[in-house]
């Protein structure tokens, strides 16, 4: 928790964790979950479907969450979320995604699905899923994941993603860090009253998932 290692009195600053009591870095979550479920209702998806484990709303990721619930909201769109449990190892993920696949097909067959899942290990598990049943990723599916991650790169159908500025993330942090590093060695350190938080704005990197009618490209 945040407010135990503010109480250790030392330079913190974390990244993409629970933050009230220390410095921190964040991608801006919020916006990309915003980001993703735009996209997927430009591509005038019947039904917009969100992935996710249990996360805290202390959790900065809660915000991908979050942006997808308040656009279907204000622009009234028919949607689902499903908060699950995926466990630690693949076979796990696999089995409750796999559930939740049925469940898609039995309720909304016929019906072009728009899915915004949590993060891209979680998004190939569910398109290896699709290809071992289909051979191929069905018209009726747009995926978009989150991270650009390798994986969304390398999976057996370039996945679409919100991407992490990574390089920056971690070059603010380490520039929090000495701030925090420099001020201690003075001899009369004035250290920092509140925390500082920087959010970090991410990227829509538009792939084969959502892009399948027009060919595979990145945008941003």
């Amino acid at each position: 928790p945040s407010r135990e290692l503010a109480s250790l009195q030392i330079p913190v600053v974390t990244i993409e964790r629970e933050d009230e009591f220390v410095s921190s870095v964040n991608t801006d979550n919020y916006m990309g979950g915003y980001q993703a479920t735009s996209l997927l209702a430009w591509h005038k998806c019947d039904i917009l479907i969100h992935i996710n484990s249990p996360t805290a709303k202390s959790v900065p990721s809660y915000g991908r969450l979050q942006g997808f619930l308040d656009l279907c909201e204000e622009r009234q769109l028919n949607y689902k979320t499903y908060v699950r449990e995926m466990g630690h190892s693949f076979e796990s993920t696999y089995d409750v995604l796999f559930s939740i696949v049925e469940e898609l097909e039995q309720e909304y067959q016929g019906m072009k699905k728009g899915i915004f899942i949590s993060n891209d290990t979680h998004t190939n598990v569910l398109l290896n899923i699709l290809f071992r049943k289909y051979g191929f990723l069905p018209d009726d599916y747009l995926i978009i994941g989150f991270d650009n991650s390798p994986i969304s790169r390398e999976a057996v159908m370039p996945i679409s993603t919100i991407g992490q500025q990574i390089n920056t993330i971690a070059g603010e942090a380490v520039s929090l860090l000495v701030d925090q590093m420099t001020e201690r060695k003075k001899r009369r350190p004035h250290l920092q009253e509140k925390p500082v938080h920087k959010i970090i704005t991410p990227i829509l990197l538009r792939r084969e998932t959502t892009e399948k009618e027009s060919g595979y490209a990145e945008a941003f």
